[in-house]
């Protein structure tokens, strides 16, 4: 990376509502350790009591409490059991709001990141590497270990930094409903570049038929 990638953003950036950083989120690029997504999809998600397919709707659990801390860490959850998915926090600390990190393509380290999303056996198209939350989140190697991490390079480097990038003109940002939740779905907050391949494909809401000895009730929203 070089120029203007390697300029991190401010802390002030992220000091905003969720729904008005995450179009300003696209373009930017994510790096964690030797690998880095220029992001192309995100969600935005509002705080308690505001925002009912947010983790944080009905306030603070010991597992959404990174959303309550300062703005511009990073909110890893897991979901379904098997997936990871990664989240930048906004606002001030108390107020509990988040992008979650849907979509992106691979600008650096990517041997490392096909390997990663490689692990089946399975080859991977360039741009499906990173093309959803959760190989986004295999491709940058982020596990409920980094849930927390400061992504704000202001203690002379992080091991993850969201960098400036080549932002996209306005004319290429698109918006509309959040994908594949249940509550609040009409919600205009997914942000997205639009023609961009790595750009994941808009899902509605399907029911899922919960087994018996499930104990959690309702489903897991989506940040």
């Amino acid at each position: 990376m070089g120029g203007g990638l390697l300029k991190p953003l401010p802390r002030a950036f992220f000091d905003r509502p969720s729904h008005e950083v995450a179009p300003e989120l696209l373009g930017r690029v994510l790096a964690h350790g030797p690998v880095a997504v220029r992001l192309t999809e995100v969600e935005a998600y509002g705080g308690p009591g505001e925002d009912p397919a947010a983790h944080t709707y009905r306030g603070r659990t010991p597992r959404n409490a990174v959303m309550f801390g300062p703005p511009g860490h990073l909110y890893v959850y897991f979901t379904y059991g098997m997936h990871y998915c990664a989240n930048l926090v906004c606002l001030p600390e108390e107020h509990g709001s988040a992008v979650l990190l849907r979509a992106g393509e691979i600008v650096s380290g990517p041997d490392l990141a096909r390997a990663r999303r490689s692990a089946t056996g399975k080859p991977v198209a360039d741009r499906d590497l990173a093309r959803g939350p959760a190989r986004l989140a295999v491709a940058l190697g982020l596990h409920r270990e980094h849930n927390g991490l400061d992504a704000i390079q202001d203690r002379g480097g992080s091991a993850l930094t969201v960098f400036e990038g080549t932002p996209p003109g306005h004319a290429l940002i698109r918006s509309g409903p959040r994908t594949g939740i249940s509550t609040a779905k009409e919600t205009p907050w997914r942000f997205w570049i639009d023609g961009d391949p790595t750009v994941s494909p808009y899902k509605a809401h399907t029911p899922r038929r919960r087994s018996s000895a499930a104990t959690s009730v309702g489903e897991a929203p989506s940040s």
